[in-house]
């Protein structure tokens, strides 16, 4: 295994890393405040909220294309860095450690898991409609699968449909936390529906393109996480009814839905899971300097009640986390999906677990500061939190583990 930066990654890094420093943070807490108050000043939580993008975040933008930081994820040199798994993962962790950093080098869920699906999937009239704008950074995008009537952790229980009429695809249902459909510069939507009900389970369901003005879509709220809207992109519950599509909106033709999520959700789980390392370190950092700095009883922070214990399990829990991502990326690199299966769902559930715990710990050494919007921890920590339920619950991943795990000791007939 050679989890080893090569030259070009290094001096990715090393670009973003200055870039960060000298454009994004003197910036960032202000930028971080803007995101916040004015939607929560105004209590809106409706489907006709209007959230806007700060223009200084949109020349961090500009500048980051200018400087070749853009498109990072993408292993394509043409249209993003052309960078392995393992070469993007410490571009992703510094991307982590604020929410909206990835945003600003067009490296932020879901568009980056939309533009592989079009990348890999999509057709050319697709790819140049839909794929070239996103890449641009012109658009944005949201993902539609979860619905809020059935257990979304299994995807066979879908009911909304997408049903082929002659030279349409006619969609109906309900979805929600469909993350990015706040922002105003969301056009498009990928909607995963059933299709077939009659073939094989996994060749159910269609991934049916969207434009977010077609009659009968509508946005009817936005949801909040423990609080928190995610604006300017946050997640929203949408309607879809009657809606009408040409059958070229859909993504490589009817009964390949589940193909795609699974191309979609492999690489953007461990995308998740590096950008929350990065979410990890900061909060670390933040509560060494906290600790430092403050003083009760007589004593800084970090010499009372077990703290540089805690410290020293952080750091120990954060190094043992970045090693298993890392192989996870490597066997995404050597051996594909199908070789990095388990190992991706591994990856799932420590790494939310492991940084809800730090970002804890960052929180009470912070004391009452930490459970407001004065640091950015609470976002952090429900961050986490919620990691722990999207792209799949722990007990799905779990579950799957077990049954690689199992199958080592069983015969093809599942006997021992």
């Amino acid at each position: 295994m050679d989890f080893g930066q090569s030259e070009r990654s290094r001096d990715y890094l090393e670009r973003l890393r200055h870039f960060v420093a000298t454009e994004v943070v003197p910036v960032e807490e202000k930028l971080r405040r803007e995101r916040v108050a004015p939607f929560a000043a105004r209590g809106d939580s409706s489907g006709d909220a209007t959230w806007s993008v700060p223009e200084e975040f949109r020349e961090l933008q500009r500048k980051a294309r200018a400087q070749g930081l853009w498109n990072l994820f993408l292993p394509d040199a043409e249209l993003g860095a052309g960078l392995t798994n393992v070469e993007y993962a410490s571009l992703a962790e510094e991307m982590g450690r604020s929410p909206f950093r990835s945003s600003i080098f067009n490296c932020d869920a879901p568009d980056t898991g939309n533009m592989e699906v079009l990348y890999h999937y999509g057709s050319p009239e697709q790819k140049e409609r839909w794929l070239r704008p996103l890449l641009d950074g012109e658009i944005r995008s949201a993902f539609c699968m979860t619905e809020p009537g059935v257990a979304s952790s299994d995807a066979t229980n879908m009911a909304a449909t997408a049903v082929v009429e002659g030279d349409e695809v006619v969609l109906n249902g309900r979805k929600w936390w469909s993350t990015g459909i706040g922002s105003p510069d969301c056009k498009i939507l990928i909607f995963m529906g059933l299709t077939d009900p009659q073939a094989p389970k996994h060749q159910q369901h269609s991934m049916v393109l969207v434009p977010i003005d077609t009659p009968g879509v509508k946005v009817e709220r936005m949801l909040s996480t423990m609080g928190f809207y995610d604006e300017p992109g946050g997640h929203g519950e949408v309607s879809f009814t009657d809606v009408r599509l040409p059958l070229d909106a859909i993504i490589a033709g009817p009964g390949r839905g589940f193909e795609i999520a699974q191309g979609r959700l492999g690489p953007g789980r461990v995308h998740h899971c590096m950008r929350l390392i990065g979410l990890a370190e900061h909060a670390l950092e933040l509560a060494c300097r906290r600790g430092l700095d403050r003083v009760a009883f007589g004593k800084p922070l970090v010499n009372l009640g077990g703290n540089r214990e805690r410290i020293a399990d952080a750091r120990i829990a954060i190094n043992q986390l970045r090693l298993l991502v890392l192989h996870t990326a490597w066997l995404l690199d050597t051996q594909g999906l199908a070789g990095a299966r388990s190992a991706v769902s591994e990856i799932k559930v420590a790494t939310p677990r492991v940084v809800q715990q730090v970002v804890d710990f960052a929180i009470q050494i912070h004391g009452g500061a930490g459970l407001s919007d004065d640091f950015p921890l609470a976002g952090a920590w429900t961050a986490a939190r919620a990691l722990r339920l999207a792209d799949g619950p722990d007990e799905v991943h779990q579950g799957l583990v077990a049954r690689f795990e199992l199958g080592k000791y069983t015969n093809p007939e599942g006997r021992k």
